[in-house]
């Protein structure tokens, strides 16, 4: 059986926590700053978990992680 080769731009946008969970960077954050509120940018800061629904489909592109 060979390997599976793994889809290189989910490898660059998932991470795998030490329990498994899959954790993100959340979108909005790179330019036309000005308009957004402080705390809408402050909550785009944080990385954010997958959803439970899309964690199957996330997995299949990232056969080793």
């Amino acid at each position: 059986m060979p390997k599976l080769k793994t889809k290189k731009s989910v490898a660059k946008r998932f991470k795998v926590t030490g329990t498994g969970k899959l954790t993100y960077h959340k979108c909005n954050k790179q330019h036309i700053l000005g308009k957004k509120s402080p705390k809408r940018k402050r909550k785009l800061r944080k990385a954010a978990v997958v959803d439970a629904t899309n964690v199957k489909q996330v997995k299949r592109m990232l056969p080793y992680a």
